[in-house]
């Protein structure tokens, strides 16, 4: 099975509500998309393209290439239909790999024993054609073999990715509450920040925002940070492919880029935290951080794009406290952040009536679970007209 150079249906996951900037990106790299859904895209491309599309995609999660597609009813169909696939041309016979899936099947009651099933059928053909059995797991830093499956419909994935690509590699130290990496780019990307004004990010946290702003605007593509994943482990493998790609993402670096990104935080901890995560993503030279309460950050008069993501309480019943807080950031972007765009990310509806600014757009995005809003303000500094000027 030549899979690396034989284009075929590859699917590219997102989480709920990223799809727009996934597929703004993947256009940018030059694929053409067979088809857009909520959770990601279809392209027709070869292993060796998902090698591309793995090291620079900052807002997927998983890229799957079919293997097959096929009609199962239950357990039995689907191990006789996996057992006609010749595994043994893709994985080792002495190798590892692991299996994860997506069941909906009445004679399922759990996906794992769906993927028990997957692996018997993997495990038995290797046997059968080498002598040998392969090792499997739940590690997915290896091989991995993804199933779809929904009623009787069934498909059978090598998911090139393995660990998940919405995480960057950077954050070593997490923080409290952080955003997922993918969010946080995909947050930035429909601010349409420009990556050249200021970027500013009060409130920054373990400072994902204000990291993913600096990767963005010097070029820096997350495969810089990441050197395994599952295609790696499947038999055709080119590590040159791998290699040259990877060069390719060193020589587009801008290292001229120097916008000013300034990233604020009350806690000293956070900002040390931040910093680290920082260094670790290559951009800490890039980011001005601040110990302060969000009122005193350091705002440029020059104008750009400044982002909160504050707590967000729970989503019935506010705190009082917090309703200071928003009402304090909307005051604060107000009167000290003329000529920016103003953005603040909330799952909690109540809250933002509390900023006391309307929202010139509302962008729908999911954190975890919980259902939230880009609220975008436009600061005006003098008429309307001239601010629409420097957006332009």
């Amino acid at each position: 099975m030549e899979v690396f150079n034989t284009p075929n249906k590859v699917i590219i996951t997102c989480n709920k509500r990223l799809s727009p900037y996934l597929q703004q990106e993947v256009k940018e790299l030059g694929f053409d998309i067979v088809r857009a859904f909520p959770t990601g895209v279809e392209l027709k491309v070869s292993v060796n393209d998902t090698i591309k599309l793995n090291l620079n995609l900052r807002t997927a999660s998983q890229i799957l290439y079919s293997l097959k597609e096929f009609s199962a009813n239950n357990p039995t169909e689907l191990y006789e239909e996996l057992s006609a696939i010749a595994w043994e041309e893709l994985i080792q016979f002495d190798g590892y790999f692991s299996v994860s899936s997506n069941v909906d099947n009445e004679t399922i009651s759990t996906p794992l024993f769906a993927n028990v099933k997957v692996k018997d059928a993997i495990v038995d053909r290797i046997k059968d054609k080498k002598g040998m059995r392969p090792n499997s797991g739940p590690e997915n830093n290896k091989a991995v073999i993804h199933l779809y499956w929904k009623d009787d419909r069934a498909e059978i994935f090598l998911d090139t990715s393995g660990e998940t690509l919405a995480k960057h590699g950077y954050r070593k130290i997490p923080g409290k509450a952080p955003m997922l990496e993918a969010l946080a780019a995909s947050t930035i990307i429909a601010s349409k920040w420009d990556g050249v004004s200021a970027f500013v990010n009060p409130m920054c946290g373990s400072g994902t925002l204000a990291i993913e702003a600096a990767l963005i605007a010097t070029n820096r593509k997350p495969g810089l940070l990441r050197m395994n994943y599952s295609f790696m482990h499947f038999i055709g493998y080119d590590e040159t492919v791998f290699f040259q790609e990877r060069r390719l993402l060193k020589d587009q670096i801008n290292k001229k880029a120097a916008p000013q990104i300034i990233a604020s935080d009350i806690s000293e901890e956070a900002i040390n935290v931040s910093k680290m995560n920082a260094r670790t993503a290559g951009v800490e030279q890039l980011i001005s951080f601040e110990v302060c309460d969000f009122a005193e950050t350091h705002v440029p008069k020059e104008g750009g794009v400044i982002l909160f993501n504050p707590e967000y309480g729970e989503r019935l019943g506010t705190h009082t406290k917090l309703e200071i807080t928003y009402k304090r950031m909307g005051d604060f972007m107000k009167q000290e952040c003329k000529g920016y765009r103003g953005y603040i990310f909330t799952g909690n509806p109540d809250l933002a009536k509390k900023i006391g600014l309307r929202a010139s757009r509302r962008i729908e995005f999911y954190n975890g679970k919980l259902d939230c809003r880009l609220l975008e303000y436009e600061l005006y500094e003098g008429t309307r007209e001239k601010t629409k000027v420097l957006y332009e």
